[in-house]
């Protein structure tokens, strides 16, 4: 490596440490703006709606909040769009049940396949569901 070349390696990896941190601030910095934007829209729709519609008494912001923090508490508000475990929609289980019915199809006779089509067929037809 030459000299000038060293300098602009540290100049483009100091940049992109750099660049990074900056993205990783201005992503915490919107996460709480939105958490807080998100209490104070509860609040005023809790406020709005729910005294009039079920006689529930009015709650503060910080109780908005709290009803935020519940929710995702509940019902997984924070893993996206991820299922169970963190693994994707079906996640390790629903892989090896795809690779053994890929192995099963795999050593399959073609008229098997062909009996297996036709089940599948049956499964899914309308006067299939009303005989069940």
């Amino acid at each position: 490596m030459t000299p000038q070349s060293t300098e602009d390696f540290a100049r483009d990896t100091t940049h992109r440490i750099t660049h990074r941190l900056t993205m990783l601030v201005m992503f915490g910095i919107f996460a709480i703006a939105a958490f807080f934007l998100f209490g104070e829209i509860v609040h005023l729709l809790w406020n709005w709606l729910m005294p009039a519609l079920f006689h529930l008494s009015a709650i503060t912001y910080w109780q908005g909040l709290g009803v935020i923090a519940l929710s995702w508490i509940l019902f997984g508000g924070l893993r996206g769009h991820r299922g169970r475990c963190g693994h994707g929609h079906g996640g390790p289980w629903r892989r090896r049940m795809q690779e053994r019915m890929r192995e099963r199809w795999q050593q399959m006779t073609p008229e098997e396949r062909e009996k297996f089509r036709e089940w599948i067929r049956g499964q899914s037809a309308p006067d299939a569901q009303a005989k069940a």
